[in-house]
């Protein structure tokens, strides 16, 4: 599904346009993005939590030529799912 696919099944759930469907994604989207550069972890009861965690610096290799290169630490965002979240799935 692609972000426009997403807008139509918002704009047909809710009744709103689909221009008032993109703009109510696009402040979910930015308020998700505002919550975890401050805070670092937005939980959606049910959902799911969305999380940053550090990943350490390490080794690994080139595909290509196979040598060796150093991989600096970086932060990345995890998703846990919920149990409504998980329970819907199976």
């Amino acid at each position: 599904m692609t972000k426009a696919d997403l807008v139509g099944k918002i704009a047909e759930k809710t009744g709103l346009t689909k221009a008032n469907a993109e703009r109510a994604l696009n402040a979910f989207i930015e308020a998700i993005e505002e919550t975890l550069v401050g805070e670092g972890k937005i939980t959606l009861t049910g959902f799911g939590t969305f999380m940053v965690d550090e990943r350490k610096a390490r080794t690994g290799r080139n595909p290509r030529t196979g040598a060796e290169i150093n991989i600096p630490a970086s932060k990345v965002v995890k998703f846990r799912p919920g149990k409504l979240l998980k329970d819907a799935i199976q």
